[in-house]
C-alpha cells in the first residue's frame, strides 16, 4: 500500500504540548532583565499523562511561579481584571512608538503560568472571558524582540489561539487581530536592515516551535502566517552556532511539523534543515533524552514527507541511534512509543538495517515489556503500528518482537474504550498485517479485534478519509487471510459502506486505489453487503477517471487488478467503469519503465482477465498488453515464484485469446519457462497447477524436452500434497494429460507410463467430486478415456457447426455421393469431433483459428493436441484440415482423393 504501506498515516506521534513542558528547559528567555523586573526560567511542574502521545517542549520564561497549591479560579480571575488591561494601554499609549511592549510580554507570560500550575491549557470558558478582555491587545512594530517572543510563544502555549468548535465568530475575529499584528512586527522585525540587533536564537526556536504548534492545530495558513515563517527561515542560519541542542531538536521538530501541514515550499525551509542537520552532528555528544526522540522523530517526519536522505541526514541518523541504545534505561513509555515510530517511519522510507539500528530497536522492543502498563491508548496504537511496520520492511520476527506483540495485544481489549478514530484504524491495519506474515491467532489477537469491531460502527462519523481507507483495506486483507464473517465484522463492513459516499470528494489518489482493492477483495470474499459494496464501487469510479494523472505506478497496477477482479465478480461494463478502464491505460504505456516486476505480474494478469472478458476495449487492451510484455524478459530475474506462475498463466490466457505471436510475446514466454526450473522448490499447490496448465494450454509453442525437465520435479510434488483444492486438481489433471498426449503423438509410451501413474492419482481424487461446468465434466471424462476406467460422468456437449465445417462437407460429399459422413458425434464421452467417417474409422477435424496458439494455423494447442491423441488412442485415423485452406480447392483436392481412394477400396 505507497508511503503509507498497507495504506497507514496521519499524526502517530504529535510533539510538542506548549501547555506542559519537559524536563529540558528553556527556549524563550533564561535570565532576562527588564527595567523594573527580573524574568527567572520557572521550574516546570511533572507532566501529567496527556491525552495524546505527546512530545513535550520548553516554553518561554515567566515570573517566576512558586510551588504551592493553586486555586484556578482565584488566579485566573486575577489575571483577567479590567484594571490590568487598563494599565497596559496606558502604557503603550504613554511611551508610543517608543513602547517596547515589555508590559505586555509579562502579562501574556503570567497567562502561560497560570496555564503551566494547572497542567493545561485554558478551558472553553477560560479562553471566552479571557479574549473579551484581550480585544484592545495589540502588538507594534515599536516592541523589541523579547516581548514578541515571549507574547506570541505564551499565547501559544497557553491555548488562547486555540479554535474551540462550534467557534464563536467574535472570539475568531479577536485571535485574528492579536495574530495579525505579532505576526507583522515579527516579519517586519526579522525583514529590518541592518538586520536587528537583538534577534536571538532562542527567539527564533521559540517562535518556529509556536508557529508549527499553531499549523499543527489547524491554523489558517494566511499570507501573513506564511510570510513570517519566511522571515524567520534565513536566520536559521545566520545564528547556527548559537543554537543550543534543545534548541535544534524544537527547531526540527518544528520544521517537520510545518512540512507535514503543506508548507515545504517556503522560501528558505529546505536550506534551514539542512542547516540544523549539520548542527546535530556537530553537538551529537550533548543531546539529551527528550532531544534524541524529538529529532529522531522530526527527521522521521521530514523523510516520511520527501526530505531527501542525503549523506548529512543519514549521518544524523547513525550519530543519533547510540544514543538511543545508551539511555535506553531511561526512557518512559512514551518516549519508548515514539522512538519506534520514528525508527519504523525510517525503516518504511529505506533506511538501512545496520547493526547499530536493529541494535537500538532490540533495546526499545525489550523496554516495550517492561513498561507493558505504562502505554495509554495512543501509546499502545502507535507502538503496535510501528513493530509491525519493522517486520513489513524486512526485519526478522525475533523472540524479542513476538514478547512485544504478545504484551500489547491484551492492552488493546483493556483500554478499548479509550481510543480515538484513527488509533481504531491503526490497529485494525496492525492486526490484518499481523494475520497477512502468518501471525497465529491467538486468543489475544482475536479478543483485541473482538473488542475494537463495535467501536468501529460507534465512531463511523468521525473517520477521516485516511481511517476509512485504511479500515475498509484491513477488513479486506483479514477477509482474505480466513477472517470468519461473525455478525460484528459485517455490522463493521456495513458502517463504513456509507462513509464512502460521505467522503468521495475528499479521497486523493492513494485512498481511492487502496479502497477500490479493498473493495474487490472484500466482493470476491463474498461478503453479504454485496448491493453496498457494488453502490460504494459506483461511487469511487468517476475517481478514477478525475485523477487518472495522479497515480504512480504502484496505485496504476493495484487499479487494473481492481478492474479485473470486478469483472471476474460479474461487475457489468458501465459507462463508468468503461471510462475507469479507458482512463488508465494510457497511464500503463506512459509509465512502462517504472513498474516493478510484481507489478508487471500484476497488470499482465489483470490485462489477460480483461482481454477475456471485453469487447469494447479489445484493441487498445491489445496494445497495451504488446507494451507490457518486452518488459517481461527486461525483469526477468527478479520475479517471484507466484508472479512467474501467473505471468505464464496470463500468456496461455492470451494466446488462447487470439493475442498476436510478437517477438515480445514468444521472448516472454521463453525468458519464463527456465525461471520454472530454477525455482522449482518454491512453487505453492495453487501456483504448480496454474504451471501445469499454462504450459499445456501453450501446447506446441514451447518445445516438449523443456516442458519436460521443468515441469517434473514439480509433477512428482503433486501426488504428495493434500493441500490442492478441486480447481487445483482439474488444473493439474489437464495439463498432465496434454503432457501424456505431446508424448504420445511422438510415440514415447515409456515416458507416459510415470506421467499416467500420477494422473491415475489425480483422477482417483476426483472420483468423489461433482464437477460444476461443462469444462470440468469433461476433463474427468476424457482422463477417463485416456485411462481406461469407468466413469458415470457423461457430459453435455453444446454443438456447433462452422461454416468451414459446412463447405468441406458438402466438397466432400458431391466428389464422394455415397459416402457416409456424421458430423458432430461424440466418441466414448469426448467433445464432438467434426466430422466422421464411420465405414473407415476416420475422424476428419476443420481446425480453426482457436486450435492453434495465438490463432497462427501453424502451432497446435495443448486442447487440440490432447483431443488428437485421445481419438488416435480410440483407434481412430485422423484427419486435420487447417479451416483457412477450405475454400482451396488445390489444397483440399490430395485429402478428398485420399478418401475416394478408401472409399473405392473398400467396396
Amino acid at each position: 500500500m505507497h508511503k503509507t504501506s498497507a495504506g497507514i498515516s496521519g499524526k502517530y506521534a504529535r510533539p510538542g504540548n506548549g501547555h506542559n513542558q519537559p524536563d529540558d528547559h528553556g527556549t524563550s528567555s533564561r535570565l532576562g532583565r527588564y527595567r523594573q523586573a527580573t524574568v527567572r526560567r520557572c521550574d516546570n511542574p511533572p507532566r501529567s499523562a496527556p491525552e495524546r502521545n505527546e512530545f513535550y517542549h520548553s516554553s518561554g520564561a515567566c515570573p517566576s511561579l512558586q510551588r504551592r497549591s493553586v486555586n484556578p479560579a482565584q488566579d485566573f480571575n486575577a489575571l483577567i481584571k479590567q484594571e490590568i488591561m487598563d494599565d497596559l494601554l496606558s502604557k503603550s499609549d504613554y511611551f508610543g512608538h517608543r513602547y517596547n511592549g515589555r508590559n505586555h510580554g509579562q502579562y501574556a507570560c503570567s497567562i502561560k503560568k497560570y496555564t503551566s500550575a494547572a497542567k493545561r491549557p485554558l478551558n472553553r470558558a477560560e479562553q471566552s472571558q479571557l479574549i473579551r478582555l484581550l480585544q484592545n491587545f495589540t502588538a507594534t512594530r515599536s516592541w523589541n524582540w523579547r516581548s514578541l517572543t515571549t507574547t506570541f510563544h505564551s499565547f501559544t502555549s497557553s491555548g488562547v489561539f486555540t479554535h474551540h468548535k462550534p467557534m464563536d465568530e467574535r472570539i475568531k475575529l479577536t485571535q485574528d487581530h492579536l495574530l495579525s499584528t505579532l505576526l507583522d512586527a515579527i516579519t517586519f522585525k526579522c525583514n529590518q536592515k541592518p538586520e536587528a540587533r537583538d534577534i536571538d536564537a532562542m527567539g527564533i526556536a521559540n517562535l518556529l516551535w509556536a508557529m508549527a504548534k499553531l499549523v499543527d492545530s489547524r491554523q489558517e495558513q494566511t499570507t501573513d502566517f506564511n510570510g513570517a515563517v519566511a522571515a524567520l527561515l534565513p536566520h536559521v542560519n545566520a545564528l547556527k552556532a548559537n543554537f543550543k541542542p534543545q534548541g535544534i531538536a524544537n527547531l526540527l521538530w518544528a520544521m517537520a511539523k510545518l512540512v507535514d501541514n503543506g508548507l515545504e515550499r517556503i522560501p528558505g525551509l529546505k536550506e534551514a534543515v539542512a542547516t540544523l542537520l549539520h548542527r546535530v552532528n556537530t553537538q551529537k555528544a550533548d543531546f539529551k533524552l527528550q532531544e534524541t526522540t524529538n529529532l529522531l522523530w522530526a527527521m522521521a517526519k521530514l523523510v516520511d514527507n520527501g526530505q531527501e536522505q542525503t549523506q548529512e541526514f543519514k549521518e544524523a541518523v547513525a550519530l543519533l541511534l547510540p544514543l538511543v541504545y545508551a539511555q535506553k534505561d531511561q526512557f518512559n513509555a512514551q518516549r519508548i512509543a515514539n522512538l519506534l515510530w520514528a525508527l519504523a517511519k525510517l525503516a518504511d522510507n529505506g533506511q538501512e538495517r545496520t547493526p547499530g539500528f536493529n541494535k537500538a530497536v532490540t533495546a526499545l522492543l525489550l523496554d516495550v515489556n517492561a513498561q507493558k502498563n505504562q502505554f495509554n491508548a495512543q501509546g499502545i496504537a502507535n507502538l503496535l503500528w510501528a513493530i509491525v511496520k519493522l517486520v513489513d520492511n524486512g526485519r526478522e520476527r525475533t523472540p524479542e518482537f513476538k514478547e512485544a506483540v504478545a504484551v500489547l495485544l491484551p492492552c488493546v481489549n483493556a483500554q478499548k474504550a479509550n481510543f480515538k478514530p484513527q488509533g481504531i484504524a491503526n490497529l485494525f491495519w496492525v492486526m490484518a498485517k499481523l494475520a497477512d506474515i502468518g501471525q497465529e491467532r491467538t486468543t489475544e489477537l482475536n479478543e483485541a479485534m473482538t473488542a475494537l469491531l463495535p467501536y468501529v460502527n460507534a465512531q463511523k462519523a468521525n473517520f477521516k478519509p485516511q481511517g476509512i481507507t485504511n479500515l475498509l483495506w484491513a477488513m479486506a486483507k483479514l477477509a482474505d487471510n480466513g477472517q470468519e464473517s461473525v455478525t460484528e465484522f459485517n455490522e463493521a463492513i456495513a458502517a463504513l459502506l456509507p462513509q464512502v459516499n460521505a467522503h468521495k470528494d475528499q479521497f486523493i489518489p492513494q485512498h481511492v486505489a487502496n479502497l477500490l482493492w479493498a473493495l474487490a477483495k472484500l466482493l470476491d470474499n463474498g461478503p453479504e453487503q454485496t448491493q453496498e459494496l457494488n453502490e460504494a464501487v459506483a461511487d469511487l469510479l468517476p475517481c478514477v477517471n478525475a485523477q487518472k494523472d495522479q497515480f504512480i505506478p504502484q496505485q496504476i497496477a493495484s487499479l487494473m487488478w481492481v478492474m479485473a477482479k470486478l469483472v471476474d465478480n460479474g461487475q457489468e461494463w458501465t459507462p463508468e467503469f468503461y471510462e475507469a478502464v479507458a482512463a488508465l491505460l494510457p497511464q500503463v504505456i506512459a509509465q512502462k519503465a517504472d513498474f516493478k516486476p510484481q507489478e508487471i505480474a500484476s497488470l499482465l494478469w489483470a490485462m489477460t482477465k480483461l482481454v477475456d472478458n471485453s469487447h469494447q476495449q479489445a484493441a487498445e487492451l491489445n496494445e497495451t498488453v504488446a507494451v507490457l510484455l518486452p518488459l517481461v524478459n527486461a525483469q526477468k530475474n527478479d520475479f517471484m515464484p507466484q508472479e512467474i506462475a501467473n505471468l505464464l498463466w496470463a500468456t496461455a490466457k492470451l494466446a488462447d485469446n487470439g493475442q498476436e505471436q510478437t517477438a515480445g510475446f514468444k521472448e516472454a514466454v521463453a525468458a519464463l519457462l527456465p525461471l520454472v526450473h530454477e525455482l522449482e522448490a518454491n512453487f505453492k499447490p495453487q501456483e504448480i497447477a496454474k504451471l501445469l496448465w499454462a504450459t499445456a494450454k501453450l501446447g506446441e509453442l514451447l518445445e516438449l524436452d523443456i516442458v519436460d525437465s521443468s515441469l517434473k520435479p514439480l509433477v512428482y510434488r503433486i501426488s504428495e500434497n493434500p493441500q490442492f483444492s478441486q480447481q487445483d486438481i482439474l488444473m493439474s489433471l489437464w495439463g498432465v494429460m496434454v503432457w501424456c498426449a505431446r508424448l504420445s503423438l511422438i510415440s514415447t509410451a515409456s515416458q507416459n507410463s510415470v506421467l499416467e501413474k500420477y494422473m491415475d492419482d489425480l483422477f482417483t481424487r476426483l472420483e468423489n467430486t461433482s464437477p460444476n461446468s461443462e469444462d470440468e465434466q469433461s476433463i474427468i471424462a476424457m482422463a477417463a478415456s485416456w485411462l481406461g476406467r469407468a466413469c458415470s460422468i457423461v457430459p453435455n456437449y453444446q454443438t456447433t457447426m462452422s461454416k468451414p465445417q459446412t463447405d468441406f462437407r458438402d466438397q466432400l460429399q458431391s466428389c464422394i455421393p455415397s459416402l457416409k459422413i456424421e458430423e458432430e458425434k461424440c466418441l466414448n464421452s469426448l467433445p464432438p469431433v467434426d466430422l466422421l467417417l464411420p465405414d473407415h474409422n476416420i475422424v476428419i477435424e476443420i481446425q480453426g483459428r482457436f486450435h492453434y496458439v495465438c490463432g497462427d494455423f501453424k502451432t497446435r494447442n495443448g486442447s487440440t493436441l490432447l483431443k488428437i491423441a485421445l481419438l488416435k488412442k480410440a483407434g481412430f485415423e485422423v484427419i486435420e484440415i487447417p479451416a483457412n485452406t477450405v475454400w482451396s480447392r488445390d489444397l483440399m483436392k490430395p485429402c478428398i482423393d485420399q478418401i475416394k481412394a478408401r472409399e473405392v477400396a473398400s467396396r
